[in-house]
């Protein structure tokens, strides 16, 4: 029982990392998404013993080939912290984790912790001594802020939450947001063209994003995009090369506009689309919006920002530009964090805090 296992549990893949006591890695792997509100508890337990599973067959020198069983047949895990988007209540959490600890082999419910992902993004909070606060912002596939203080030996204690409800009700910021976002900004584009009449053509040569967007359908008229968007979520029977289907009909709606994302990036900060820059600003701003509501020193939980560590995490907060958009508009709110990190990899990082927290007996 020397292993430490930390899983990021994303709406775009899942991220397993197991430590050895000193916290040093052992093993990992990255497999598809799991995000519980999404997959339901039996489909989320299989993506999770695939992805354990497979962070275990890395563990050897050289890997093996073979599967290592779930549970196993002895004790391999002296403790695991699951951070799981989607899971945002008690309900939740009592819901995973006796299957998990069944699934682990781990009978020691306070060696098991459950929790959303936003906590994982916390740990930079112990690397800085002159602050005491921590608010986490992930902006990949889904988005969500959560802020947190020092709690009782070293833990996490959280304070407020905003977002994470879900591409249907929010996700702010997050790459289903600027998907749409996009496509209403060239809709509304095309609307007062019919009006005010077309817009001159692109000055620099390169293809604007309403024609990047249109190319990436296979459409050619920016009405035909009403279609792509409300067309129904493909039915499991649809063969893959069903001919008289376009391809986007094969992909759920949400897919459809959260892998609009990297184009409008590549638009935005690179051909310098007007267009484009207007659609990230607007979904940087919304994410501004949401930390506002825990950066209001004037509630009895709220966090100053010149005391605290800005934690970003996710694929679209991951790059810089895009970043600094949210830092900016924060800026200009009056509101400028002490220090800012983004946690690149944080399995690992939630893997090596573990085994020494563990180590240090000051497990939450």
């Amino acid at each position: 029982m020397s292993l430490y296992l930390c899983v990021d549990s994303g709406g775009s893949k899942t991220s397993a990392v197991i430590c050895n006591a000193a916290g040093e890695i052992q093993g990992r792997s990255l497999d598809g998404p799991s995000n519980f509100a999404y997959l339901g508890l039996d489909n989320f337990i299989g993506t999770i013993k695939i992805a354990v599973s497979n962070a275990l067959k890395t563990c050897g020198s050289p890997p093996s080939i073979d599967p290592v069983e779930l549970p196993p047949s002895r004790p391999l895990f002296a403790a695991a912290w699951f951070g799981v988007s989607g899971v945002d209540s008690q309900a939740a959490i009592d819901k995973i984790t006796p299957v998990l600890s069944t699934l682990l082999g781990i009978t020691d419910r306070s060696r098991l912790i459950v929790c959303n992902d936003a906590h994982l993004l916390a740990a930079p909070l112990r690397m800085h001594n002159d602050v005491h606060y921590a608010v986490t912002v992930i902006g990949g596939t889904g988005s969500i802020m959560v802020s947190f203080t020092e709690g009782e030996g070293g833990s996490l204690k959280e304070l407020g939450r905003v977002g994470g409800w879900g591409w249907i009700l929010g996700d702010e910021g997050g790459g289903f947001h600027v998907g749409r976002e996009a496509i209403r900004q060239a809709l509304r584009q095309a609307d007062i063209a019919s009006v005010q009449g077309p817009l001159p053509p692109s000055t620099n040569g390169e293809k604007t994003l309403t024609e990047g967007i249109l190319e990436h359908f296979g459409v050619s008229d920016v009405y035909e995009l009403l279609t792509v968007v409300h067309l129904p979520d493909p039915e499991p029977s649809i063969p893959i090369l069903e001919n008289n289907l376009p391809p986007y009909a094969l992909i759920p709606r949400e897919k459809r506009l959260s892998q609009l994302a990297p184009l409008v990036f590549t638009s935005a900060f690179e051909d310098k689309d007007p267009l484009a820059i207007n659609v990230l600003r607007t979904t940087s701003s919304a994410i501004a919006d949401q930390l506002c509501i825990l950066l209001n020193p004037k509630a009895p939980r709220g966090v100053n920002a010149d005391d605290a560590v800005a934690c970003f995490g996710g694929s679209l907060v991951g790059v810089p530009k895009y970043r600094e958009l949210v830092l900016d508009q924060l800026k200009e709110r009056g509101h400028v964090f002490k220090h800012i990190e983004f946690v690149e990899d944080a399995a690992a990082t939630g893997a090596r805090g573990l085994a020494l927290a563990i180590g240090a007996a000051n497990i939450s």
